[in-house]
Formats: structure tokens, C-alpha cells, sequence
């Protein structure tokens, strides 16, 4: 399978050329709920998450970013379906996180302002890697007094003192702008971009250099284009021939510019 390029076909058909056990990383946003518009191709949820299955190494991670719809009045819970749906092919549901956006992008009359999609953290088997990204300043650093206990004879004896740092492991709710608010007033190449500082963090913590990184829905390229960044490889799948030539013109100009520097 040639690595550091993206496919313009369905998904299934990229992954039916992928040996089983082959993905380290995969990270992608797919289309939901009809929210995104993609010219009519469709949706094959639990094939593709099957196919998923058998690519991924032991211990390697799908991060899922997904939301619902709101339809006829009530939620879908398309999320929760497709999360429970992978733990039942075979799937550990190692975390759920948040992406939490500064701006709501439709407001609400009868609930509050949803701000928010669900970052599903999918595992096969124990996390292979982790990378934490300590970039959360603790309130107290400093360390604790004496620490102590008893002997069974009961002598008092100090033991290390517990040191709090400056930084400290973020929490699972990641606070980060939409590229729509990156792009204000600008016409963005892809309905539904990646914020490349969200796929950035998520490459970092969950794999290594030289891994392999797969998007299965890779619109304008950001998943490649982080990898590269990054010192890892990808694989990539985009149905649609519009945004594929998108995504390979963005990887092109990447490596122009890395070139002159």
C-alpha cells in the first residue's frame, strides 16, 4: 500500500488494499446526520467501521469527531449509536472527549446553545501510545510539606515529598476555534474543515514518528498535511474528486515551502 497519498475513491475501497494490522492512527470527522452535503455518496457507517477494525494495529486509535442533529425537535444520538456500535465490533471506548468552540454556530430558541462536538477516543486493545500534552497551568506549584507514615513498630519516617509542577496533563474538554472562526468573512475550501491545531494534538498523543495516520474522510487534507508537519506518514481517502485535488495541491504547497526552508 503506498503511503503519503490520498485516494480519490470511497473509503472501502482504499481500506479492501490495506493489510489488516496496518494503521497506527486514524483521525476524521465523517459526514452525520446529513449535516454535510457530499453530492449524493453515501454513508456505509458499519462497514466502514468494520473495515476500521481490521486495519488498525494492537493497541493502535481512532479518534471519531462527531455531533448530532437536531431533528423534529429532538437530538439523533447518532454519536452514542456509532460510539456503542464500535465497542461492539471488537472496540475499547477509551475516552470521551469534548471540543468545546468558542462560538455557537446557530442559536437556539427553546435549549441552550450547543457549542460542542464529541471526540470519541476508540482503541483495539490497551493504547499502544500516549503522548500527554502538558500545557495546562496548575494553580499551586510547589511541593507539600513533610510527608510521613508509621512503621509497624510505630516509628515516624519521611517519605518523598509530593512536588506539583508548573504544568500539568490537560483535561479531556479541548477549548479550540472552528476554522469557519479562523476564517471570518473567508470562504473556506471544504464545508466542514479540520482546525489543524485540533488534528495536530490528537497526532501528537497518539502516535509516534514515522506511524502511519489514516483519515478515511479527508476532505481538504489537514490529517496529511499535520502528518507531514509531524514526521509521520498517511494514508488518506476523499470520495469526492473536487476536494481531493484540493487536499493534493495543499500537501503540494507544504512541501514547496519546506523545500525553500
Amino acid at each position: 500500500m503506498e503511503v503519503n497519498k490520498i485516494y480519490n475513491e470511497n473509503c472501502l475501497d482504499t481500506m479492501k488494499r490495506i493489510p489488516d494490522n496496518f494503521i497506527d492512527l486514524t483521525v476524521t470527522s465523517p459526514p452525520y446526520d446529513n449535516l454535510r452535503q457530499y453530492n449524493g455518496y453515501v454513508f456505509d457507517f458499519e462497514n466502514i467501521a468494520k473495515e476500521l477494525f481490521r486495519v488498525t494495529k494492537k493497541g493502535g486509535v481512532i479518534v471519531w469527531v462527531i455531533g448530532d442533529a437536531t431533528i423534529n425537535g429532538s437530538e439523533t444520538g447518532t454519536s452514542f449509536k456509532q460510539a456503542l456500535y464500535f465497542k461492539e465490533i471488537g472496540f475499547n471506548l477509551h475516552d470521551t472527549m469534548i471540543w468545546n468552540k468558542p462560538n455557537f454556530s446557530n442559536p437556539s430558541k427553546n435549549r441552550y446553545h450547543q457549542i460542542f462536538e464529541y471526540m470519541f477516543i476508540l482503541s483495539k486493545g490497551r493504547p499502544k501510545t500516549f503522548n500527554p500534552i502538558k500545557d495546562k497551568k496548575n494553580k499551586y506549584k510547589s511541593c507539600f510539606g513533610k510527608n510521613t507514615r508509621r512503621k509497624s513498630d510505630g516509628e515516624m519516617v519521611e517519605t518523598k515529598k509530593n512536588v506539583i509542577s508548573e504544568w500539568g496533563m490537560r483535561t479531556n474538554l479541548w477549548n479550540m476555534n472552528t476554522v469557519g472562526q479562523e476564517m471570518m468573512c473567508k470562504k473556506a475550501p471544504h464545508p466542514a474543515m479540520f482546525p489543524e491545531k485540533l488534528v495536530k494534538d490528537h497526532v501528537i498523543s497518539w502516535s509516534n514518528e514515522r506511524e502511519i495516520v489514516y483519515d478515511p474522510f479527508m476532505g481538504s487534507g489537514t490529517t496529511a498535511k499535520v502528518s507531514l508537519e509531524l514526521n509521520r506518514d498517511f494514508i488518506g481517502s476523499e470520495i469526492s474528486s473536487e476536494y481531493c485535488k484540493i487536499a493534493d495541491d495543499r500537501i503540494k504547497n507544504y512541501r514547496n515551502i519546506k523545500m525553500v526552508f
